[in-house]
């Protein structure tokens, strides 16, 4: 074969080949960024109207940026930090997220005194990190989030104030050694308290039980979580 037929079969080789890579790369930035939020009932039921999930969806909508986030909930009522380590292959991973959103603690507090079965300290960091480390193994970014209230009290007369705010700590510790992104809804909650719970009542501003979100706290927590997954790229 001459040598400019050779040249010309080369070039235009190397012309479809950048074509190929081309296209993947524009199919790769017009992919939606997947975002599981993984956690408890508040979680699991932040996809139900007016939950969290469902307000982010909302706001996404309002700002035309539905086409670039799928949001996912893998909540499940009653667990702990160990019971998201035990499954996150399924409920995370095989999803193939590019952001996962942490939210969890208030069960590994509330069940030490309601059924003796909450989550010690150091058992607690422990999964905490085996969890970022498998996430982290895949190139995946983490928010991490405070759990913020079982009570409204807001002069810490509620059962669980102390540990609430210790294991608390334990999840800002580990944002600030990992450098990961804090969504920190126990400060949040309690400023709003503080503001808006003049009477000290332990239920009713921004949740129905106690525990679980009324329609402001999902707005809340939705407008914080936002702040942080959108700084994402």
């Amino acid at each position: 074969m001459p040598v400019i037929s050779r040249m010309s079969v080369l070039i235009g080789l190397i012309f479809s080949t950048f074509l190929i890579v081309s296209s993947f790369s524009y199919i790769k930035r017009q992919e939606k960024k997947k975002v599981v939020f993984f956690g408890d009932s508040i979680t699991q039921a932040a996809v139900n109207p007016g939950g969290y999930i469902d307000v982010l969806n909302k706001k996404l909508s309002e700002q035309n940026l539905s086409s670039k986030y799928e949001l996912i909930g893998a909540g499940i009522g009653g667990n702990k930090i160990y019971d998201l380590y035990l499954r996150m292959d399924s409920d995370v991973l095989k999803k193939n997220p590019d952001i996962v959103v942490i939210y969890v603690g208030v069960n590994d507090v509330w069940h030490k005194a309601s059924s003796g079965t909450g989550t010690d300290q150091d058992k607690f960091v422990k999964f905490y990190n085996a969890v970022l480390a498998k996430l982290k193994a895949q190139k995946i970014k983490v928010i991490v989030c405070t759990p913020a209230v079982i009570g409204e009290r807001n002069d810490f007369s509620n059962q669980q104030d102390g540990d609430l705010n210790r294991y608390s700590n334990l999840i800002r510790n580990i944002a600030q050694e990992q450098q990961l992104p804090l969504v920190d809804l126990r400060k949040v909650f309690l400023e709003y308290s503080l503001a808006n719970n003049p009477d000290n009542k332990e239920s009713g501003i921004l949740t129905t039980d106690r525990v679980h979100l009324n329609p402001k706290g999902n707005e809340i927590v939705a407008e914080q979580m936002w702040k942080e997954i959108s700084k994402i790229r």
